[in-house]
């Protein structure tokens, strides 16, 4: 049998559902990545659009696509990505993230956010690799996150590819919707310089502190749970792992569509 290769985890920035459907720089880069990774054996897919309490796994042999969002072209909607699922990895996980005390739950009812099946259907688009999604804890800390990584790590030694998708700067209130090419707001400028050199430098004390540290933190993410797939990606790559920044670019004046391979 042959050994699995080890994967990078990475972290996506999944952007405006239209994702999915537009041509765009982000989605360009997301077309060729498929091809330039392995084929993994499962995909799991840390999510800012299935949020929990706890660390919650989809556990659905067949999950639907979930479109949970308003407002846009009938197209979008008519969009299905039919990956089975994997309830055995989904269980074999949920175990690993007991070992370590992070109490987790097993839904099985649960479909694929646009989160999971929007950067899916550009890098895979035969929807022929099982896919387990998992939630983000919106009340959790970068810190947390992390360690729900630490516990995923070893699925890369198993050909897991762990993705967190998120966004880079998501702040929705203050885009500058009438301008899809507008340059990056100053503001978000600074925030993402920031958080490319703590990266860059592996200074990950400065990042699980981002909240406090960072430059524009509350106005680049009033929220945190776009930013929380982020360090589930950078947890699940080991101790001492490389960065590469595999795209940089944004829309509407601030919305940051970063990505990241750690290995």
């Amino acid at each position: 049998m042959d050994t699995p290769t080890r994967l990078p985890s990475l972290f996506l920035s999944h952007g405006s559902p239209m994702l999915a459907l537009e041509d765009s720089a982000a989605g360009r880069f997301l077309d060729g990545l498929g091809t330039q990774l392995p084929r993994p054996k499962a995909i799991l897919v840390a999510s800012a659009h299935f949020t929990a309490d706890q660390p919650t796994l989809g556990g659905h042999a067949w999950p639907h696509t979930i479109h949970d969002f308003s407002g846009f072209p009938a197209p979008l909607y008519q969009i299905r990505y039919p990956a089975p699922g994997d309830p055995d990895l989904a269980g074999q996980i949920a175990r690993r993230l007991a070992d370590d005390g992070l109490s987790p739950a097993v839904r099985n009812d649960l479909g694929i956010d646009h989160g999971v099946w929007v950067p899916l259907r550009r890098m895979y688009p035969l929807a022929d690799i099982p896919v387990v999604s998992l939630s983000v804890m919106p009340h959790g800390t970068a810190a947390q996150h992390y360690a729900v990584g630490q516990a995923l790590a070893p699925l890369r030694e198993q050909g897991v590819l762990v993705i967190g998708s998120g966004g880079f700067i998501h702040n929705l209130g203050d885009l500058d919707w009438r301008h899809k090419g507008a340059a990056l707001a100053p503001w978000a400028h600074e925030f993402s310089e920031w958080m490319h050199a703590m990266l860059s430098t592996r200074d990950w004390t400065a990042l699980l502190d981002w909240r406090q540290r960072a430059p524009h933190a509350a106005h680049a993410h009033p929220t945190v749970e776009h930013l929380m797939p982020l360090f589930v990606a950078l947890g699940a790559s080991g101790a001492t792992p490389g960065v590469r920044t595999l795209h940089r670019s944004h829309e509407f004046g601030s919305l940051a569509l970063d990505a990241f391979a750690f290995d």
